[in-house]
């Protein structure tokens, strides 16, 4: 082949084209990360860190300054370690700012209170409703900060943070910045003996049957109170070196599963002491579980009337989702709200938040996340629908309570750190500020009159392993006073709510170390434990709401925890057997993870124990710098090689390598990726500048690139050579290597209008040219080389082209073990070509995902097509509709269409697999084979599976085609549809690859004569 033909040269153009603008723009699906806001960072240098933020409370500050110095005193004890470089923290005002943070990519979910990454060991985190929250957040993410500097850090250790159990890991953090005496993950431990689950060290490496937090932290309080904490940084650092069976031998002298048998023991032994009676009768009726519910149903709201119940559930598996039931019966009426059916929400506060019932209890009202803030959804039970209230002076705000009247609602508000009361006026639209203290104030509820509000407020509690506790309080609507009732000092008194009488306040309290209910009396001034529970009422959290009260019946209804699952109880007044307790008694000794007494060096509560109330920094000691970004490197990975290639009349150096970097200012803003590559001579050089804005809501980038494609072709043939002026006939071996080089320069933007609607679009323009080398090696006519020469051959001349693209994109989808099993996706996009070739590309693409267990349904419908000229079009290359990821069965053609074998008018065309535009639709039955228990039958945390049953059908077509609706046609000039139908096995390989085998019937194609299995790279649409 002396040339090359220039349409087959464009057409292969414009598909790399469609690829790499296709790579560089966005991707096709997936949710985005919006950023609501623009802030405006400035920095605080501390002796140790570098603090990120843009609030305008200097006092808040100061304080949260202080906190992290302190914490880094702490943790240096334990690490003995410091930092090289003042450790970076980013921090926003709340967690509808934090949602948007740049520095990390991936979306925050409403349960992540902060994060701490590696590449520039960032801590980015938000202020949590309290300060309580808020401290532990930060003491927790700066172990990690510890972690990452002494692991990543180290020139003289090799350490693998891949030989760290993720329980290791978490579970030091919790340890460190909680200690020992934790009621919370006291009840976790409790509840694992109590029914047999508790795990030994092996079974931590399965974080989703034993949350690493929680049991890592249990394990870690064991070793440190045994051994000593002094011993936790040996078994760390040689875990990272050795792996962890390796380092228990190496530290303990004896092997992990006696390390397990002792821990065990011990856990058992403490808590027994505490839980004579293993058997125990719960108050009232079990209404919502895991029969009629799920493992997960929180936050339990009774109507004013007491005829109705609304709670959070993953009854629907993929979200947590607001449910209505009869509060009698538990019968579930009807889903009252999900993320998946409305696009202006983004998430639903759960789990630190509860809801309110409006007085005529036709109304309820929750937290959600929308654009970038907390707003009040309030949806109508009978006819569903959602309004949505923004409360501007309040950006962030949790459990609101709506007013005996109906006017008002009263809530906690966060703004720039504080966390008050606030009351919000439906009428007047206005916001009053209730509470103006430092120390945050929780969980308001409404006296029946409308009189009082009785609510949890912080407190700083002295020698205790805890610095905050919560004491409840009692406020004057009118006048504004308020007072605190004197019950369980130091305790965390929580959820208070009025009885229908007025007389009583419900609460609960870990004043004893478990987590029970009581009451207290106005009148007398007493206190009774309502229940005695060995696990305890709780929610997700300790701050979760975990009970509710009606206004008319005395009917209560509350979480109750036991065998990993959160079941809802309803019970009136007198269901319970009120015991008097004394209300300054306070042991916190059921809720100590074992050992109860430090047997050896106590470092990490001694130190939670002696902390300051507040930590004043020397003035001198901070520098207020404005924030000014600078792009530093963070990543950087290369490789090279080099290679001789040699021929009879020819050494070829060949060279092969590439360098990947990426370079972002501190609060990733401003983004730089550079890839450089070499891959054989010189000319196979290529490379990639991308630059990515997200400062804006609107995000854009730019990219310049240079791309070299290389092919190739081989042939025999007889040639002349002369040598010495004497000719002589010899074999011609020809190689002809074939270059294309495409030179880009392309910008991009898209604009999240939320986390699951999107525009984007882009511009790009390409220039190729080309370059033919020619190698001929000779052979005499016993095979042996004689020679070679090397020639540059007439290349086909380049050519140009430009394009342009607008894509409006939806995707509320939940993703399964391997496709997706819930909620839609869409695409609708135009692009217009110019240059060489002018013509537009429309496509159309629409998915929608039903799930109801143990199967879920599937559809598409999909268009793309080529618009403008015939003869624009013809330049172009034809689409395909016989890949498996469009329409399965049509890999392998038969000729023979009919059923006599042969071929003639009843022989499949192949035409009807290709064209200047396609149209597809596709349906499955999908069935979650194994994997998660919740989903699959056969349970696995590895081998995650789906078996599928499928019918494609799809139908190609060229402008001015003459399309006929028939299943089969003796006319080669019709276009017709095509369809298959068959069974797939679609499975996960370790995230990194889904891969589906499948066997198709293809009806066109000789139907079930022709069955053919395959395999399908691209599956799971």
């Amino acid at each position: 082949m002396k040339n090359l033909n220039a349409k087959a040269v464009l057409i292969v153009a414009i598909t790399i084209l469609q690829m790499s603008t296709f790579a560089t723009y966005a991707q096709y699906f997936g949710r985005n990360k919006p950023g609501y806001k623009k802030f405006k960072f400035e920095v605080v240098r501390s002796p140790h860190f570098e603090i990120h933020h843009y609030l305008k409370n200097d006092t808040m500050i100061n304080y949260f300054t202080g906190w992290a110095e302190e914490w880094y005193t702490m943790h240096q004890r334990i690490f003995k370690d410091t930092f090289r470089i003042k450790n970076p923290i980013i921090l926003y005002s709340h967690h509808a700012d934090f949602q948007q943070t740049n520095a990390i990519s991936s979306i925050i979910s409403e349960g992540t209170g902060g994060v701490t990454e590696s590449l520039k060991q960032r801590v980015i985190m938000p202020f949590a409703p309290t300060l309580y929250q808020t401290d532990h957040v930060l003491g927790h993410e700066l172990v990690h900060a510890f972690q990452y500097n002494k692991l990543l850090h180290n020139d003289s250790v090799n350490y693998s943070i891949n030989n760290l159990p993720l329980w290791m890991v978490e579970g030091m953090a919790e340890y460190l910045s909680i200690g020992s005496v934790d009621p919370n993950t006291s009840m976790w431990m409790r509840d694992a003996i109590l029914n047999k689950k508790f795990p030994t060290i092996d079974d931590l490496a399965n974080p989703s049957e034993y949350f690493p937090y929680r049991y890592g932290q249990a394990l870690w309080a064991f070793i440190g109170k045994t051994w000593g904490d002094t011993i936790i940084m040996p078994l760390f650092e040689q875990t990272a070196l050795l792996g962890l069976d390796a380092a228990i031998d190496s530290v303990f002298h004896f092997n992990t599963k006696t390390l397990s048998g002792m821990w065990v023991s011990a856990t058992e032994n403490h808590y027994k002491q505490f839980m004579k009676d293993s058997t125990y009768t719960l108050a009232g009726n079990k209404i919502i579980g895991a029969k009629n519910g799920s493992s997960t149903n929180v936050c339990p709201s009774l109507s004013p009337d007491g005829k109705y119940l609304a709670f959070f559930s993953d009854k629907s598996i993929f979200a947590l989702d607001l449910f209505l039931a009869d509060a009698r019966t538990g019968k579930i009426i009807k889903k009252l709200s999900t993320v998946t059916r409305n696009s202006e929400i983004d998430d639903f506060s759960f789990i630190e938040s509860g809801g309110t019932w409006s007085p005529d209890s036709k109304k309820f009202a929750f937290v959600v996340y929308s654009e970038g803030r907390n707003k009040l959804a309030i949806v109508d039970i009978d006819k569903k629908e959602t309004a949505l209230v923004e409360i501007k002076e309040v950006p962030a705000f949790s459990n609101p309570e709506w007013s005996p009247d109906g006017r008002y609602v009263v809530f906690t508000g966060l703004n720039e750190g504080i966390g008050d009361l606030y009351l919000y006026d439906f009428e007047t639209k206005q916001t009053r500020k209730l509470t103006h203290d430092l120390f945050s104030n929780i969980h308001p509820s409404w006296s029946p009159d409308g009189r009082y509000i009785v609510y949890s407020t912080e407190a700083i509690c002295t020698d205790q392993s805890k610095k905050y506790c919560f004491n409840l309080t009692l406020l004057n609507v009118e006048t504004g006073e308020s007072r605190i009732i004197d019950v369980f000092p130091k305790a965390d008194n929580l959820n208070p709510r009025f009885s229908p009488d007025n007389r009583f306040i419900y609460f609960l309290s870990d004043a004893d170390g478990f987590r029970n209910l009581y009451k207290y009396d106005l009148q007398s001034d007493k206190v009774y434990r309502l229940t005695e529970y060995l696990t305890g009422i709780s929610g997700i959290t300790l701050f979760s709401p975990a009970i509710s009260t009606d206004r008319a019946n005395g009917l209560i209804a509350y979480t109750h925890y036991f065998n990993t699952k959160y079941e809802i109880y309803t019970a009136n007044d007198r269901d319970f057997n009120p015991v008097e307790v004394d209300k300054y008694a306070v042991n916190f000794d059921a809720g100590t993870l074992p050992v109860l007494k430090h047997l050896s060096i106590n470092i990490v509560d001694s130190a939670l124990c002696n902390r300051f109330p507040a930590i004043a920094l020397p003035v001198d000691s901070l520098e207020e710098l404005p924030y000014r970004p600078k792009l530093k490197l963070d990543y950087i990975s290369n490789s090279v090689g080099v290679g001789i290639s040699t021929g009879p009349s020819f050494n070829r150096t060949d060279m092969a390598g590439s360098v990947y970097m990426l370079f972002s200012d501190m609060i990733g803003d401003h983004q730089l990726y550079t890839t450089l590559s070499l891959n054989g001579e010189i000319y196979d050089f290529g490379g990639q500048v991308a630059y990515v804005n997200q400062s804006n809501k609107m995000k854009w980038g730019a990219s310049v690139s240079h791309i070299p494609y290389r092919s190739g072709s081989m042939f025999w043939t007889i040639d002349t050579l002369q040598i010495e002026k004497e000719e002589f006939i010899a074999d011609d071996l020809v190689l002809d290597y074939i270059r294309m080089f495409e030179d880009n320069v392309s910008a991009f933007m898209y604009y999240p209008f939320s986390q699951t609607r999107r525009v984007e679009g882009g511009i790009s323009a390409s220039w190729y040219s080309y370059r033919i080398d020619r190698y001929h090696n000779y052979f005499d006519a016993l095979g042996y080389p004689i020679g070679g020469s090397r020639e540059k051959l007439p290349s086909p001349p380049g050519i140009d082209f430009q394009t342009a693209y607008v894509a409006y994109v939806t995707d509320n989808s939940y993703f399964g073990m391997t496709a997706p099993l819930v909620g839609q996706r869409s695409r609708y996009q135009i692009e217009r070509y110019f240059g060489n070739i002018n013509l537009f590309n429309i496509l159309l693409d629409y998915r929608r995902y039903y799930f109801s267990k143990p199967v879920g349904f599937a559809f598409r419908l999909y268009h793309n097509g080529l618009y403008g000229s015939t003869s624009e079009i013809e330049k172009a290359s034809p689409m395909y509709l016989g890949y498996p990821w469009l329409v399965r069965g049509y890999e392998d053609i038969s000729i023979y269409g009919g059923t006599s074998g042969t071929a003639g008018y009843n022989s499949f065309n192949v035409s009807n697999l290709a064209g200047s535009r396609i149209a597809v639709i596709n349906a499955e039955l999908r069935f979650p084979f194994s994997g998660p228990k919740v989903l699959a039958p056969i349970k696995s945390n590895i081998f995650l599976t789906d078996f599928n049953l499928f019918f494609d059908g799809g139908l190609a077509w060229n402008k001015g085609d003459k399309i006929a609706m028939k299943w089969q046609t003796s006319d080669f000039n019709e276009r017709i549809p095509v369809f298959s139908a068959g069974a797939s096995f679609r499975i996960n390989l370790f995230g990194y690859l889904v891969i589906e085998p499948y066997y198709a019937i293809p009806f066109q194609n000789g139907g079930f004569s022709n069955g053919m299995f395959g395999i399908n790279f691209v599956p799971g649409w």
